[in-house]
């Protein structure tokens, strides 16, 4: 199969690159918005044919949460806008997509593991924009997959453990939000359940996946920093409105993964065994 990868530059992207290779029977197109715009939809129907894509797994997204809340528009245009050019590109070709989700479709007042057919609220410009591409791309693609996930962190780019890591070494004291409940999402663990996946044969429909366990992003500063050997950094515990922010974060993002895992038979390690590694894999670079 000839597969693209949109997004290649991102902590997703980066991580299926590394898996390509395990994979040498397809032929994987890797791309940032350097090769391909993926808001331009000529481009995009151009490029689609031009390569002769049977599958596309989108990693490209508006992330910049907080940002989103004042720039609606080009967050529109990434989130929403531009998956369902993917998928309505794929879909002439009779192709599938997995388009790369997030918990924040949920507004987190709900307080049980969010199951794929519960009822999204989101509560952010962000949240609302890929929604709003999760019901495009469905429509638009017979063979659309849709996986959510939370708090991802990898070896690549900017996340909460690599800036915990930091700033464990550069303060003596910091706080972080000790009310806001989840679980952590290793972007190379998510990026062999994809390549598996793809291997079984995509099923379409919505799935759930981060690590298994739950924790608050306090606990998870303090095991990274003791992960770390990290000794001299206070982690205080804050509520949430002691450390504002412009969008709405879900107090409760919790997902179930029992979907994905029966359906592909994929077994999901816990998060501190996850973290372990990514630490280890940082320090020895």
């Amino acid at each position: 199969m000839n597969i693209l990868i949109t997004g290649c530059n991102g902590q997703l992207g980066n991580e299926i690159q590394l898996l390509e290779k395990d994979h040498s029977t397809h032929q994987f197109i890797n791309t940032d918005i350097n090769e391909l715009d993926i808001c331009d939809q000529e481009a995009v129907d151009k490029f689609v044919s031009e390569h002769e894509v049977d599958g596309i797994v989108n990693c490209a997204a508006y992330t910049a949460v907080d940002r989103a809340e004042n720039d609606k528009e080009q967050c529109t245009t990434l989130n929403t806008i531009a998956p369902a050019y993917l998928a309505n590109a794929v879909e002439q070709r009779g192709g599938w997509i997995i388009h790369i989700s997030t918990d924040y479709v949920f507004n987190g007042k709900h307080f049980l593991p969010y199951k794929e057919d519960d009822t999204p609220s989101p509560d952010s410009v962000y949240g609302s924009t890929k929604l709003a591409a999760e019901l495009g791309v469905s429509k638009l693609c017979h063979r659309a997959m849709i996986i959510r996930t939370a708090w991802l962190y990898s070896t690549f780019g900017h996340n909460f453990v690599k800036t915990m890591l930091r700033l464990g070494q550069e303060k003596r004291e910091l706080g972080v939000v000790a009310d806001q409940i989840g679980s952590p999402t290793y972007a190379r663990d998510l990026a062999r359940a994809i390549m598996a996946i793809i291997e079984k044969g995509i099923q379409p429909g919505v799935y759930h996946f981060s690590n298994e366990g739950v924790i608050s992003w306090y606990d998870f500063a303090k095991a990274i920093h003791r992960l770390a050997g990290i000794t001299d950094c206070k982690v205080r515990p804050l509520h949430t409105e002691e450390y504002p922010t412009p969008a709405h974060r879900p107090p409760y993002s919790v997902l179930d993964k029992t979907k994905i895992k029966q359906t592909f038979g994929i077994e999901i390690p816990y998060w501190e065994e996850s973290l372990a590694d990514c630490i280890k894999q940082l320090q020895q670079a």
